[in-house]
């Protein structure tokens, strides 16, 4: 056994004192762990004999492994005994770090929940062991947390990998339990030991030390995993004291402690999904010892005089464990946020799909033609070559003129052009810059389609992938990032432009373009002809049959705001080509008029692409003319006898819009009306008024053909048209309701919540079509069931370019049957198209993917939300039809948001009615609640380059809190139904919770405290003393060179320093200023006007000493005085100052020229300047003679302008300055970094009164010094070893704002944020997530551990609610 080297040495008294100085100075973080274990062996090696190697003696562990599998290595002989000093120290700092670990989505105090001396630590060798046992895989449910994300959980599996793993932080906490806590506490049994070698002796000799180990093992068990399942050591194989209370406390306060462990590092993870619990090793013998860890002894140190700190510590830890045992806590951290909320129960009278299952749907064979062409560059190369001067392409102007007319021959010969260009002219002959293969950027406006279709088949012809995309205006267009993103990820260098482009886009200083945010470094080349090189008779370019080379990429906006890139295959291309031509019945030298944009989606495959292999005429008609002139693409079918138009429905109904019955309007030469958005359920009432208007114009009703496509599956169907007009389009009316459920249901036309939807025609040529549950595996659905449209086709595409993951849960589905059988063996494309397949093999959508928002478990569409709401009387409010619907998530469910435009005339009063119709509306059609609905001013949402709203952008603004509504309408009441449950009492204790470090009974939490502030530490002495003041006065005698601030510049280099001493003089020196310049009696109020510094902090204390009250006001800024100075004049006068002491500087720009202008400089109080101070003393300094007068006034201005104080008096501060002390853990040797603005809420404490009263040193930073230098911040927290600092958002943002491209230059220059325990942000306004995310991930790589970022909870009256303890 590991104490039979001491069996017959007793440490002399001189020793063990020494070794508790040395374990003192360890859990203070005055020496390091090696020091600690170099000097403690040094001093007790001499009294250990070397232990035998063969017979089995202990190994016990010196570091714990910092990976799963790493081999422990073993103590020399020398520090195998050890003083129970250090034993309860380490039992301490164990507790306070493992305890508070299984509940991370609690922030407070779960430390206080479960006493220290009874916890298990977290030590990642034990926890890989425990793991092993425990193989059957299962998550453990109390670690279940629905607010953290796959990010976390990859975090934990980087840190389970990590080599070097953050310093273990040394924690010093209170070990006193409240009496309310009693009740609770767990069994007290002795902790056990995994090491079979030197427990077998002990559990022969010591009859209970089974039972122990058994109590022990069922309260883990039954209190961490909440099941009756013990982990599989028995108890022959575990060791432990005493079960009994009282011979524990006897073997802890034994000199021979058998096993010596390091600090459980807790910072690096083991397990991917859960933090895996072991009980703590060590084992312990029931022999008598003498009994030096007895309290008395300890006191009076038998001659040798002792820390008083550690003695009371030993004494209230052997008192602890003394108490009797208390029945185990079932499900003790078992408390998921889900059982505090009420759970929806589902609606019995829901309906339920009854039909039979579906059967994929086959369409029409696609039809082989001799004539077709073996690829599309092959087409083209005929129509130039047979036919030159037929049109291809006409572009108008913006009048409505033809601008350009592009022939099939030119096409084909500035084809070639761009295609040598491309492969000989960029680069070297040695090194070209572009090969086949390779992907460009095709960059073109959308009133230049002739440019981009040339470099389109220019691209096509040099066997390059064109990826078209928007003009970036800007660089900080909406999406624009997630744009450069994918350009990245495809490997572009080079884009192709037009000469007007390329000059309208933004130039710096110098000329040149810059690199917009997100994109990779780019070649711009114009593809005007002009500026190419004629190639040579001999260069043709190679024309081979379609295969399965990628043709192209297209890009999609997912839902939230990532673009990524669908491949196009030659082949897929040529197919889809042939399925339109034949579905379509597309013949040559037809005219096809082009509304939509030709760079993707419908307006590419039928403008672009189709249009060239059938030798058809486009005519080509801009979004900016549509703008000036809705009708102008009526006119140019009524012009051109065009045979077939694309449009979407908004252009049809802004059209009926414009309509002013002209004459002169004949549609009778179109035989097809394509409508791109057919998909979109309400485009039906587009094209019915549509219908009615034209119909007397010669637009006959089975012109009108919608279709719906997707960029994963091209066109996944569309209507066929038809000659017999006595034949009406595919209708059903279903029921609002059952289609919440997923659930298809004729309803009638009467009823209000009823859609009517519009079939989208046969399933394409060549293809087959299925529905699938949208959730879970991909099962069919039943005939009545709406589910996710499945494709399985030639014409689709193949992947999303680089993302593999995502490509084969979208690319490569197997639809299988009820029974499990997959449907074929080819593998679907998911359409992202929620609908069915009705009779007659018509296809119908009732939504998207990306709109679908499951709220309470019924199923909503964004469009059906829009459509109700535009259809509360549109014109009179909503600007142009703008307006944006998304869904939130809430306590564990989406809720609706609604965003729109208002129009500028529109009132105040107005728009409050119509969101007021809006959400009845809303109500009673989709019996769904709205969480929020916002009016913003007109032409403030961000765009996409088509006008529309860019729907990603809208929300992350919505999230930031940046949408800067005008007006706001929010019921969460009506929407948030799944509130906590009410609070209940119960007669007897029931499961307990744990929230912010306090037991409760009842099955919800009633009420939650923390810790008493009377049961603090007795070596607390600030808490004698019940004023500030008295507190540094004691300090400047007792400690008077000690260190408590230290202000850096913009440098990073020391600016000044305070010590206790220093402090108290500066202090003194105003209080005479004050009494005998200023004339001021006790109470009166002084306005405190400094920048950030130490000048602040004097004049604080100094006000103190005196007797007045002083009030921290911000000061003005010298180049923004006429808007900052009022704020500050404005806080005086309410305050009612009797004084203004400043700096000499702020006091002249007080009195400045410029302030004059801004306020009234001769009503100032007398103003002060403490740049001159009085060499003499008080006579005496003031002293309060209630501790509930006041203090001190904090003011602050809110974002609305309004301005609050409030009233803090001694009493209160002193008791906020002792919390923070304990919740952070503040102690004289303890070193904290500030960067906060010290003027008002919880910054002014920690920047002002928490040194004074904890000690502590804080290292102050001014958050305006990071404007000219932003990594000053960490460097200091770097240079410092700087464990524990505050923040603010802004300091925050600044840091991930502007250092986020230099971590690697920063690592370079030894930024190391390893040592980093707590980085608290504090927070005076909504919680920011996602910043703090950002902020996490960015500087993980510079050792900044995920668990350190936390942020305070407070509000005006109450600075610190919640203020976040170390998690580490």
């Amino acid at each position: 056994m590991a104490d039979r080297g001491l069996e017959g040495t007793a440490l002399p008294l001189e020793v063990r004192a020494r070794l508790a100085e040395l374990e003192l100075e360890l859990s203070e973080g005055d020496i390091t762990q090696k020091g600690y274990e170099k000097k403690r062996s040094k001093l007790i090696g001499a009294y250990l004999p070397q232990p035998p190697t063969a017979n089995g003696a202990a190994v016990v562990r010196c570091r714990l492994q910092h990976s799963e599998g790493a081999p422990g290595r073993a103590l020399h002989s020398g520090n195998i005994g050890v003083c129970d000093i250090r034993e309860a120290a380490v039992r301490e700092r164990a507790a306070s770090t493992a305890g508070n670990r299984p509940l991370f989505y609690f922030r407070f105090g779960v430390d206080q929940a479960l006493p220290p001396e009874r916890r298990a630590p977290v030590t990642p060798a034990s926890s890989t062991r425990y793991h092993r046992r425990r193989s059957s895989g299962s998550r453990d449910e109390r670690y279940r947390s629905d607010v953290h994300t796959e990010a976390v959980q990859a975090a934990l599996a980087k840190h389970k990998e990590r080599k070097m793993a953050v310093p273990m932080p040394s924690k010093r906490r209170s070990l006193v339990v409240q009496t309310s806590m009693d009740a609770y506490t767990p069994p007290d049994t002795s902790s056990g030991s995994e090491d079979e070698g030197s427990v077998q002796g002990d559990s022969q000799g010591t009859p209970t030390s089974s039972q122990g180990s058994i109590n022990m093992e069922h309260w883990i068990s039954q209190a961490i995993h909440g099941s009756t399942t013990s982990t599989t050591s028995s108890s022959s194989t575990q060791s432990g004291g005493s079960g009994a209370a009282h011979r524990l406390a006897d073997v802890m306060a034994q000199t021979h402690i058998e096993n010596h462990s390091a600090p459980p590092d807790v910072t690096t993870y083991t397990s991917e999904h859960s933090i895996q619990v072991e009980r703590p090793q060590g084992s312990t013998t029931s022999r008598t010892a003498p009994k030096y860890g007895n309290a008395e002894l300890m006191e009076t140190g038998d001659g040798v005089p002792v820390s008083s700190r550690v003695s009371a510590k030993i004494q209230q830890l052997v008192n602890t464990l003394k108490r009797p045992k208390r029945p185990p806590l079932r499900e003790f951290f078992v408390d998921d946020f889900e059982e505090l909320l009420e759970v929806q129960q589902p609606d019995p009278n829901q309906p339920k799909p009854e039909g039979a299952q579906m059967l994929a749907v086959r369409g029409e064979q696609l039809g082989v033609v001799t004539n077709w062409p073996p690829s599309l560059e092959a087409a083209l190369q005929r129509w130039g070559t047979i036919s030159p001067k037929a049109p291809c392409l006409t572009t108008m102007d913006t009048n409505g003129k033809p601008l350009y007319i592009l022939t099939y021959g030119k096409l084909w010969t500035r084809s070639m052009k761009v295609a040598y260009n491309i492969l000989h002219k960029l680069g070297t002959k040695q090194e070209p810059m572009v090969r086949p293969g390779d992907r460009v950027a095709l960059v073109f406006p959308n009133n230049d389609p002739a440019a981009s279709m040339v470099a389109f088949y220019g691209c096509l012809l040099a066997e390059v992938v064109p990826v078209p995309i928007e003009v970036p205006l800007t660089r900080k267009d909406a999406g624009s990032q997630q744009i450069g993103f994918l350009l990245g990820s495809c490997g572009v260098t080079v884009a192709l432009t037009s000469d007007a482009c390329h000059k309208g886009l933004p130039k710096s200083p110098t000329g040149e373009i810059p690199q917009f945010k997100g994109w990779p470094k780019l070649l711009w080349f114009v593809t005007e002809s002009k500026h190419l090189s004629k190639p040579p008779r001999d260069w043709f370019p190679h024309i081979k049959d379609a295969n399965n080379d990628t043709a192209y990429i297209e890009y999609k906006t997912c839902k939230d705001g990532s673009v990524l890139g669908v491949t196009v295959t030659r082949i897929a291309l040529l197919t889809h080509c042939q399925a339109l031509t034949q579905a379509c019945g597309y013949t040559e030298a037809e005219t096809i008029v082009n509304v939509l944009d030709f760079k993707k989606d419908v307006g590419l495959w039928h403008g672009i692409l189709t249009s060239v292999m059938n030798m058809m005429h486009v005519i080509s008609i801009p979004y900016a003319l549509m703008k000036v002139n809705p009708l102008s693409w009526i006119q140019k079918v009524c012009q051109y006898k065009a045979k077939v138009a694309c449009v979407k429905s908004r252009d049809m109904h802004w059209a009926l819009v414009a309509h002013r019955d002209q004459r002169d309007i004949n549609l009778s030469s179109l035989r097809m009306l394509i409508v791109a958005d057919g998909a979109n359920p309400w485009s039906i009432s587009s094209c019915d008024a549509f219908l009615n208007v034209f119909q007397s114009k010669g637009l006959r009703q089975e012109v009108i053909c919608p279709c719906a496509s997707s960029p994963e599956a091209l066109t996944v169907a569309i209507r066929r048209p038809t000659d017999d007009s006595n034949q009406p389009p595919g209708r059903g009316v279903l029921s609002m309701h059952g289609l919440t459920y997923g659930v298809i249901r004729v309803d009638s036309e009467e009823k209000l919540s009823v859609l009517t939807v519009q079939d989208v025609g046969l399933v394409m040529p060549g293809a087959i079509m299925c529905s699938v549950k949208p959730d879970g595996i991909p099962q069919l659905c039943r005939t009545d069931e709406i589910g996710e449209l499945c494709v399985c086709a030639i014409a689709t595409g193949t992947s999303y370019y680089g993302l593999s993951g995502m490509t084969k849960n979208t690319f490569e589905v197997f639809p299988v049957t009820s029974s499990g059988a997959p449907v074929s063996e080819y593998p679907f494309v998911r359409t992202g198209l929620l609908g069915f397949v009705g009779p007659g093999g018509l296809v119908f959508v009732v939504g998207k993917m990306d709109g679908l928002m499951v709220v309470s478990g019924r199923r909503h569409n964004a469009d059906d939300i829009v459509a109700t709401a535009l259809a509360v009387e549109p014109m009179k409010f909503v600007y142009r039809g703008r307006i944006a619907v998304f869904s939130v998530t809430v306590l564990h469910d989406e809720r609706i948001v609604i965003v729109a435009e208002q129009r500028p005339d529109s009132t105040e009063e107005d728009s409050f009615q119509w969101m007021s119709r809006v959400l009845q509306a809303i109500d009673s059609i989709h019996q769904v609640g709205v969480y929020c609905l916002a009016l913003v001013p007109a032409n403030t949402l961000p765009k996409t380059p088509l006008g529309g709203i860019h729907l990603s952008e809208t929300k992350q603004l919505f999230l930031e809190g940046s949408l800067h509504p005008c007006n706001v309408l929010m019921c969460p009441h009506t929407c948030v139904t799944n509130l906590p449950k009410p609070r209940q009492k119960q007669p007897e204790i029931g499961p307990a919770s744990v929230m912010v470090g306090n037991l409760v009974s009842g099955k919800r939490i009633a009420q939650a405290s923390g810790r008493d502030l009377g049961q603090i530490e007795d070596n607390d002495q600030a808490r004698k003393f019940l004023f500030l003041s008295e507190v540094l006065q004691w300090r400047a005698q007792t400690t008077p060179d000690h260190v408590l601030y230290t202000l850096l510049n913009c440098r990073g280099a020391i600016a000044s320093s305070l010590t206790c001493v220093q402090l108290h003089k500066r202090a003194e020196k105003i209080a005479v200023m004050l009494l005998e310049r200023g004339h001021l009696q006790d109470g009166d109020h002084v306005a405190l006007v400094y920048p950030p510094g130490i000048d602040l902090i004097a004049a604080f204390y100094g006000c103190l000493y005196a007797g007045c009250v002083p009030i921290t006001v911000r000061p003005p800024h010298p180049q923004n005085i006429a808007t900052t100075l009022p704020t500050v004049k404005m806080i005086v006068e309410v305050s009612r100052s009797a004084c203004l002491m400043t700096t000499q500087l702020i006091c002249k720009l007080l009195r400045s020229r410029e302030a004059a202008a801004a306020v009234d400089v001769r009503a100032w109080p007398p103003i002060l300047d403490t740049d001159d101070l009085p060499k003499k003393r008080p006579a005496q300094i003031y002293k309060p003679s209630n501790p509930d007068t006041l203090a001190y006034l904090d003011f602050s201005v809110s974002t609305t302008g309004m301005l609050a104080g409030v009233k803090m008096c001694h009493a209160a501060t002193s008791a906020f300055c002792r919390s923070i002390k304990l919740q952070c853990e503040l102690y004289p040797s303890r070193e904290v970094a500030i960067c906060l603005d010290p003027y008002c809420g919880l910054g002014f404490v920690l920047w002002c009164l928490c040194s004074v009263y904890s000690g502590h040193q804080s290292i102050l930073i001014p958050p305006s010094e990071l404007e000219t230098n932003p990594a000053l911040w960490l460097l200091a927290v770097s240079q410092y070893k700087v464990r524990d600092t505050f923040c603010s958002y802004s300091v925050m943002e600044l840091c991930t704002k502007g250092l986020g491209s230099q971590t690697e230059s920063l690592k370079a220059r030894g930024l190391d944020l390893s040592r980093v325990r707590t980085c608290v942000v504090v927070a005076e306004e909504r919680p920011r997530i996602a910043l703090t995310q950002s902020f996490s991930k960015l500087f993980k790589d510079l050792g900044l551990h995920p668990r350190a970022v936390s942020t305070s909870f407070g509000c005006r009256v109450n600075l610190a609610i919640c203020l976040q303890p170390s998690l580490m």
